[in-house]
């Protein structure tokens, strides 16, 4: 039976290492982390930054799908990529307080009004420089302004919020992401010359058409999805009973909302988590002040009691989904483990396989009646769930919180605009170039795609600031690649001492008594865990590179692996498409050499570099390579 093998060639190389491949930004992950177990910090932040202007949120808040496509999650777990990033940005990025590691301008923008601006007074405009309207300023606008500035246009973010950051800003919660953190990396984004309209929303009165004539040429859609979608099932008008999207938005505004004491969440995903967490903190907090009364003196006494409260079972939380846990969105993703570990601390409880079937009550909610879930998806994998009436479970409630999807608001578009949308209700798109239907306009996003997560929608800004300077300033576009490469001496090839054994270990989090309001969950780790947790790394981007004219066959190498994943083989019993086995065959007949093969399981090496040392001809050698792509504006 032929082996199937694959001949290594540039593709190759890139797809060894995972995490950088599963960056929707393509930041070279496994390398800043290499640079953290070995002590040098600055240039792991400068790694970590140079691809993504919302790194220090990222590493906060980020779904982190570099770690779901981690190596060394095919063998434990994952290596901490996303804890690791905000362990070096909290030294060297915006929430540093040193101020000689920041790698963009240092000076502060201008505020007039609403108006925060990066243009200096008195400074010559720039030859060339073409205007570019941004609507929404949330991870996908904000980071297409970053890189539209940076190619030297002249770009104006317009924001219908009082404040920048999207869904960032108002539907993440603070005790996930701190209001002071987005500020700042936006601030960042501004003083590279860009102009922020906060509190300006386009309407059918003031959309497009007009902004072209105010001089703007090109126009890039990042509205985000800020309105819950609506669920069809009988009492879903009572009050009580509010879409997660309202709930998050106003409670991140400053804006009470009384869901009493007993809440059900309806949804599987990080909002429907967000939102639970969310109503547990702001629960907390009622029932702390109405103890309180007017002293100072009880108030300590009322928060104790409020917490020992919640701890008892007092104010109850309860995520229903329509998923088994197998199934459940969250739990899909190693950060969404530690999610729900997290909110099972919390005191969350969970109810899986169930759906709304109606709510009831007398103007307000009393009860919610689930029903049976007998599959979530069809055969074709589609989402198509089919439930069974007969099986009925009541919850008592005083509010419900469906956290069941959202859809944009793009009632600023005119059909002048020419601007189609798909049947879902989201804005068309290009998938490669982002562009609409509509010449010189871009969208992307959630109001592209629907909602996803963050460093997705950075991407997206991304591309569309490309795509916006190939549409202003037609080029052809080249992609530059480089490859550079090192051999390690052996002598000085050196894993830590027992890499292979440590635990991953998730960032310390306060403890449960003192999660309350906008206080941080997370603490992040200290440079000792950092260095342990970094150490777990399997170094991606180093190879066993194999020097057949120096090989003899001898077989240590096979012999020393521990994880079994070298082999010599007959060049016969090789699987290859006939053109390379002639190559291969004429080669090392050429060579006189005998026809074998050394094959090895690049999934289960873990760069242990024993084939090296163990080699006595050097026919082994461990090699250190990096690949850098550049699309040439």
């Amino acid at each position: 039976m032929p082996v199937n093998v694959r001949l290594p060639d540039l593709e190759h190389w890139k797809a060894q290492v995972k995490c950088q491949s599963g960056c929707p930004v393509r930041t070279d992950a496994g390398r800043y982390v290499q640079l953290i177990s070995e002590g040098r910090d600055r240039e792991a932040y400068l790694v970590a930054r140079a691809p993504n202007p919302f790194a220090s949120v990222c590493g906060r808040v980020c779904a982190a799908p570099c770690e779901d496509a981690c190596r060394r999650g095919t063998i434990d777990a994952p290596v901490s990529i996303r804890a690791l990033k905000r362990y070096v940005t909290e030294r060297y990025g915006v929430e540093s307080i040193r101020p000689d590691t920041q790698d963009v301008l240092r000076e502060q923008p201008i505020r007039e009004g609403n108006v925060y601006s990066g243009h200096r007074p008195g400074a010559a405009p720039l030859a060339g420089r073409r205007k570019v309207a941004v609507i929404g300023a949330g991870p996908a606008g904000m980071a297409a302004a970053h890189d539209l500035a940076l190619l030297g246009h002249d770009v104006t973010v317009f924001d219908a919020s009082p404040e920048p950051g999207g869904m960032m800003r108002f539907g993440i919660p603070e005790y996930r992401l701190p209001r002071t953190l987005i500020h700042e990396e936006i601030q960042k984004i501004v003083s590279l010359g860009v102009t922020l309209r906060s509190g300006v929303a386009l309407t059918s009165a003031y959309g497009l058409a007009e902004l072209r004539g105010e001089g703007f040429e090109a126009f890039f859609l990042s509205v985000g999805v800020s309105k819950g979608r609506d669920l069809q099932a009988p009492g879903v008008e009572l009050d009580g009973v509010v879409k997660a999207v309202d709930y998050l938005l106003n409670v991140n505004r400053g804006f009470r909302m009384d869901l009493g004491r007993r809440v059900v969440v309806i949804g599987g995903g990080f909002v429907a988590f967000d939102a639970a967490r969310t109503a547990l903190r702001v629960s907390r907090e009622e029932e702390a002040a109405e103890l309180a009364g007017e002293t100072d003196a009880r108030m300590k006494e009322a928060f104790d009691s409020a917490r020992a409260a919640v701890r008892g079972g007092a104010t109850q939380v309860t995520i229903v989904s329509l998923e088994s846990f197998a199934e459940m969105p969250v739990l899909r993703s190693t950060q969404g483990h530690e999610e729900f570990e997290e909110a099972q601390k919390e005191g969350v409880v969970f109810v899986p396989r169930r759906g709304p079937k109606q709510f009831l009550g007398d103007g307000r909610l009393q009860q919610v009646e689930l029903r049976g879930v007998l599959s979530v998806f069809d055969e074709s994998g589609r989402f198509n769930p089919r439930f069974d009436d007969a099986d009925v479970l009541t919850l008592e409630a005083d509010a419900c919180i469906l956290a069941i999807g959202q859809k944009p608001d793009l009632s600023f578009l005119q059909p002048a605009d020419a601007v189609e949308l798909t049947p879902g209700g989201t804005i068309r798109v290009d998938a490669a170039t982002l562009a609409t239907s509509a010449p010189g306009i871009f969208a992307g996003g959630d109001v592209a795609f629907g909602p996803r997560n963050l460093i997705e929608a950075v991407a997206n800004g991304k591309r569309a600031a490309q795509s916006i300077h190939q549409f202003l300033a037609p080029h052809r576009a080249t992609l530059e690649v480089t490859l550079d490469v090192e051999k390690i001496p052996t002598r000085d090839y050196r894993m830590l001492a027992g890499f292979e054994l440590l635990d991953r270990e998730a960032p310390p989090t306060l403890d449960i008594g003192r999660r309350t309001g906008i206080a941080e969950v997370e603490t992040g780790y200290d440079a000792a865990h950092a260095v342990q947790q970094a150490a777990r790394c399997l170094v991606c981007h180093v190879q066993t590179i194999y020097d057949p004219e120096k090989c003899v066959l001898c077989s240590r190498c096979v012999d020393v692996c521990p994880e079994h994943c070298l082999a010599i083989v007959p060049f016969e019993s090789l699987g290859l498409p006939p053109e390379e086995r002639a190559e291969l065959e004429t080669r090392a007949e050429a060579g006189g050499l005998p026809l074998s093969a050394m094959l090895k399981d690049d999934d289960r090496c873990i760069r242990c570099g024993l084939c090296a040392v163990r080699c006595p001809t050097d026919a082994m050698t461990m090699e250190r390579f990096q690949i850098q792509e550049q699309e040439l504006a």
